[in-house]
């Protein structure tokens, strides 16, 4: 069990208190009801590209993310000290192979799940500035222009507007929730997820019984935005593997359940728990919400400029369930809630993977640092200062796509960590073990999960995979700082004993031989194809 008291700081001299083991699974799974509201985030783009199909890459992406679970609940019962996540349980079966590889599994999940911050604060102002101000008030229509990124991508810039500055309210809200540690937290996530989860759950379900999804709004049922156009062709088949592509990032993320399993008071039970039931709930909202927001406003209704942008989605599915101007306040403000959970949930799991990082030797030292209710302040002010600056992009739907580069390589190393942990901890009894026939669905789904960087990454922008690709690298210069540098090529004695499992000292003695660079090479070469057959 971990400790609560004040332990040193590995090589630095420094005290500081541990993560604190308070909570037990429906803790977590309150944490992490921030997911299912998610959705909103790229409810609007996803469907205003795919066209009427919206709805089915929704439900196939949840039902991915559903069986890729239990390979993360497996592999998270291995290692009851760790926080983090499921990428710092994967570092710890790819580190036997290349110490260069493990860091990308921690480095890639938090590229992936920081960005929630700032795109989700840029949204929630988007709903309040659209709430209380017309669109031609000159406190929505100001904007200063600071720095250039069209090389990028068309129209892409940083820029100061009021956007940012409400925005940055939101974030430093969601900094002092946190700044009490993770029972407090959990405790607000109950009491505000109960209130906001039950609005999504409404819009998803009334214009179902009302019979207001219209099935002429998924006619014809096939990718494209014009009817005339739209059909199952190479064009079609594109935007639908960029929608499954977009829709991960979302409907994946309920695994950050698992990012709390050293603060767990019974990890053997509470890990496994948490994600799968955090799972079924995003599984409902994830079908139902689309379902109903795309047969309810029809293809023309999600073209719309707010809908793409998301400034406008609130209002949209505030009008889906009727009711005059008060009912249409209180569903917004819901909403802003429920971003705002979103956004406190992504906070908790970001700076505990950076936390768990820097503990396990992958970044740098000083994120160690907790205070002394247990909350990973050094990786949660990170955060604080990397999203201030996304929260200046002008496009925050190019950010998430960006972002899930990150998160598709993520899923990709530590779906394959689950058959490595098998085969070089087989002696090492689980609190939890999957059934073998998900374990392989979950190493076909990251192959597949691959092929959707390849065939679907740049729909969103033609420099999306170069910006990915570009965000991943920066961290061989961070690592090599961190165990070259500062930890002169030794991995923290701590650090050993968890790779070992049941309690050795050193890295040990891989057993799967060539077969995870066999398995490097398979997800380089999907991806590959996938990008040639439909981009040259």
């Amino acid at each position: 069990m971990v400790s609560t008291a004040p332990s040193a700081v590995a090589g630095t001299g420094e005290t500081s208190s541990t993560l604190h083991r308070v909570i037990g699974w429906k803790d977590a799974f309150w944490v992490a009801s921030g997911v299912p509201a998610l959705v909103l985030f790229s409810i609007g783009g996803i469907a205003a590209t795919v066209g009427t199909p919206s709805v089915l890459v929704w439900t196939l992406s949840v039902l991915f993310g559903f069986i890729q679970a239990f390979t993360y609940a497996e592999i998270a019962g291995l290692f009851p000290n760790k926080s983090g996540g499921a990428s710092v349980y994967g570092a710890a079966a790819w580190v036997r192979y290349s110490k260069f590889i493990a860091p990308l599994s921690v480095w890639c999940n938090w590229l992936a799940w920081t960005p929630v911050l700032a795109i989700g604060c840029g949204i929630a102002a988007g709903y309040i500035l659209t709430a209380l101000f017309p669109a031609e008030a000159a406190i929505r229509t100001w904007e200063i222009q600071l720095v250039d990124l069209s090389f990028f991508k068309e129209g892409l810039g940083l820029r100061l507007n009021s956007t940012f500055f409400i925005g940055a309210i939101l974030m430093l809200i969601s900094f002092g929730i946190q700044h009490r540690g993770i029972l407090s937290t959990a405790k607000v996530q109950t009491i505000v997820g109960a209130s906001v989860l039950l609005p999504l759950l409404i819009i998803g379900i009334v214009p179902l019984i009302t019979g207001d999804v219209s099935m002429k709004a998924f006619e014809p049922f096939a990718p494209g935005t014009d009817i005339g156009t739209a059909a199952w062709d190479k064009a079609g088949w594109t935007l639908f593997f960029g929608g499954l592509f977009i829709a991960a990032w979302s409907a994946y993320a309920f695994e950050t359940a698992i990012c709390y399993t050293s603060e767990f008071r019974n990890p053997a039970t509470d890990t496994y728990k948490a994600i799968l039931y955090s799972g079924l709930l995003c599984i409902a909202v994830y079908v139902l919400v689309p379902l109903s927001f795309q047969g309810a406003l029809g293809l023309a209704g999600v073209m719309a400029p707010g809908i793409v942008d998301g400034s406008g989605v609130a209002q949209a599915m505030a009008s889906m369930v009727g009711g005059g101007a008060l009912v249409t306040n209180l569903l917004v403000v819901m909403l802003i809630l429920a971003l705002m959970l979103a956004i406190t949930t992504a906070m908790a799991g970001s700076s505990r993977t950076l936390y768990q990082g820097s503990v396990d030797g992958w970044l740098p030292r000083y994120l160690s640092r907790v205070n002394q209710n247990g909350a990973p302040t050094s990786g949660m002010a990170t955060d604080l200062a990397f999203n201030l600056i996304l929260l200046l992009m002008s496009d925050y739907l190019f950010v998430l796509a960006v972002s899930n580069v990150c998160y598709i390589v993520f899923n990709f190393l530590n779906l394959n960590a689950g058959w490595i942990h098998r085969i070089d901890n087989a002696h090492v009894k689980r609190p939890w073990k999957a059934p073998t026939v998900l374990l392989a669905a979950g190493v076909v789904l990251a192959f597949v999960n691959a092929f959707l960087l390849g065939a679907g990454a740049e729909v969103w922008g033609s420099g999306t995979l170069v910006a990915g690709a570009i965000a991943i690298g920066l961290v061989i210069p961070v690592f090599i700082f961190r165990h070259f540098i500062q930890d002169k090529g030794v991995f923290p004695p701590q650090m050993l004993a968890d790779l070992s499992v049941d309690g050795g000292a050193s890295i040990g003695r891989p057993k799967a031989g060539m077969l995870p660079y066999v398995a490097l090479a398979g997800g380089v070469l999907s991806a590959t194809v996938a990008y040639v057959i439909f981009w040259t």
